[in-house]
């Protein structure tokens, strides 16, 4: 196949499908059986294989009472088996709810219990827990370990027939025909100060996210999308395992992470495509450079955000040559991002995405003011994105499915800002907003120019308390070797922000909390009353008591 198709022909390449999981995937295999869709730790799955052993592990879900609209849980690390269950939940027009395994007892309780799943497949390790979790429900869920549908298996033809002889042979049944607006995943977001919100996506939302990043990447059928990040998170789920299916391309990933190992991985399995958030995209640019394998034909990177230090490192180091910085939200997927030919703009989220099959807009933005005004050009104001795959609702909840969605737009609860070119900056979640003497900080911006100073490996800056009212400014840093002195860090903030933006208090940790997908976790911070006990206070030249 050409290699340098735009991406409308790319999609243009295969039979027309019925804006539903099933039918995105029997398009592409009507084109290329053979052609190779996954890869995980040496087992590579065709088109024809994954449809194949998919369609029997729906035969089994089906012939074990699972019908259309119930829902099917998911607690594993990656894994080609976890995609099985997704297609095969897809198929019988089942939801697919995947979950954290690294979560507590008490958070996959709320999740398991909030989702009510009719079935929870499971990887071994977790098998006891989700039993002992789900043994005290009003209705207990059925438990699929995953190793009885071959996850331990060698090869693709092993599994096939482990699944297979699990589906039984008791003659044909009938699965349920999927329509493009039926629920078909619950993706749970992070929870940043209550407890986490169930986020439906529909069976179209899901096929025109995968088309969406199809346009956003100019993904091509010869393309090997590398993921390393979660199935729970809708950058995996959605943009790198939707994006291959979508360009009947073939994805790679692993059940977790190994930053030292990234760049053989990478050449090994030869990864065209990688996608990032900054926080991976930071481990990696501060890693060995004995571990770089120059092999690699890595030449796109999607995430974000990402700095100009990072883009530097990444073209110049690492030779990759084009990174594309976007926007999206569980809610929204992919927004907005940066144009794939240009031009880019390092630090900004881009403009509205596009998509192939579009030939007018995809996705609205509008910046507006807390009255709902529109705001001039410049200004900072909270972003709000109309588009056709925005989330069904909340996972029964009407509450926050109102406040959240309002007349076709989502309100993100991000402040952003609008240039002259269409462009947009985000400038901070409106929960990291620090109200200091009068005057809107940015939480995100102190992050972004603290992580620039050479002895600081990862920063996070917090309002707390101050005697006037409103607050104060700490930072909480995570030093790379020896915290460089306190004193240095404030006078290095000089010149580089506002007077005004420069933190009181500075104190060092050796860690900080973070969600799933890798944010940091700042209202854990602020529960702490350690951190400002010992941080320093420039005001004092001493340690700061507790307020």
């Amino acid at each position: 196949m050409p290699t340098d198709l735009k991406p409308r022909d790319v999609l243009n390449l295969y039979p027309r499908h019925g804006d539903t999981i099933p039918s995105l995937l029997a398009s592409r295999r009507a084109t290329g059986p053979d052609r190779p869709v996954l890869l995980f730790e040496g087992r590579t799955w065709s088109y024809a294989q994954i449809d194949d052993a998919s369609g029997l592990l729906a035969r089994a879900l089906v012939l074990r009472g699972i019908r259309k609209g119930d829902r099917v849980g998911l607690v594993s690390p990656n894994s080609d088996v976890s995609l099985l269950v997704f297609l095969a939940t897809a198929k019988v027009g089942a939801v697919f709810v995947p979950m954290n395994p690294g979560l507590t007892d008490a958070e996959l309780s709320y999740i398991l219990k909030h989702s009510r799943p009719t079935v929870v497949a499971s990887q071994t390790a977790d098998l006891e827990r989700v039993e002992r979790i789900t043994g005290a429900f009003a209705e207990v869920p059925w438990l699929l370990p995953l190793d009885e549908i071959g996850a331990a298996d060698r090869d693709v033809a092993a599994i096939t027939a482990r699944i297979a002889r699990y589906a039984g042979d008791n003659g044909p049944i009938g699965l349920p025909e999927p329509q493009p607006d039926d629920p078909a995943v619950v993706i749970y977001t992070s929870g940043t100060t209550g407890f986490p919100k169930g986020v439906v996506h529909s069976q179209k939302n899901y096929v025109w996210a995968g088309e969406a990043f199809v346009e956003r990447m100019h993904l091509q059928p010869s393309d090997r999308l590398l993921t390393v990040l979660p199935f729970f998170h809708i950058n995996a789920l959605f943009y790198s395992w939707g994006g291959a299916l979508a360009a009947g391309a073939a994805m790679i990933t692993v059940p977790r992470f190994s930053a030292s190992r990234l760049w053989r991985l990478a050449a090994e399995t030869g990864a065209t495509v990688f996608n990032i958030l900054a926080a991976l995209g930071n481990i990696l640019a501060n890693r060995p450079r004995s571990e770089f394998d120059p092999s690699h034909r890595i030449t796109k990177i999607y995430g974000g955000p990402i700095s100009a230090e990072m883009m530097r490192v990444f073209q110049q180091e690492f030779h990759v040559p084009t990174l594309i910085e976007g926007y999206g939200m569980s809610e929204i997927p992919g927004a907005c991002n940066n144009p794939f030919e240009g031009p880019h703009k390092i630090g900004s989220i881009g403009r509205p995405a596009r998509h192939p099959r579009f030939d007018d807009t995809f996705v609205e933005l509008r910046v507006v003011d807390d009255d709902g005004r529109e705001v001039p050009v410049g200004e900072m104001g909270e972003l709000l994105v109309k588009t056709p795959i925005m989330a069904l609702h909340y996972l029964d909840d009407p509450e926050q499915t109102r406040a959240a969605m309002q007349d076709g737009w989502f309100r993100t609860g991000d402040y952003v800002r609008r240039d002259e070119d269409g462009y947009y900056s985000f400038v901070a979640r409106k929960r990291d907003i620090i109200r200091r003497r009068g005057e809107n900080i940015s939480g995100a911006e102190l992050d972004r120019i603290l992580s620039e100073h050479p002895g600081i490996l990862e920063a996070a800056t917090i309002g707390v308390p101050s005697e006037l009212g409103e607050e104060e400014i700490m930072a909480v840093l995570v030093p790379r070797d020896e915290p460089p002195p306190a004193e240095t860090i404030v006078e290095w903030c000089n010149g580089r922000m506002a007077a005004m933006k420069i933190p009181r208090f500075v104190v060092y940790v050796n860690a900080l909390p973070h969600t799933s997908s890798h944010r940091v976790e700042k209202y854990r911070l602020k529960q702490d009353p350690s951190l400002l006990a010992r941080a320093f206070d420039r005001e004092r030249h001493a340690p700061a008591s507790a307020h």
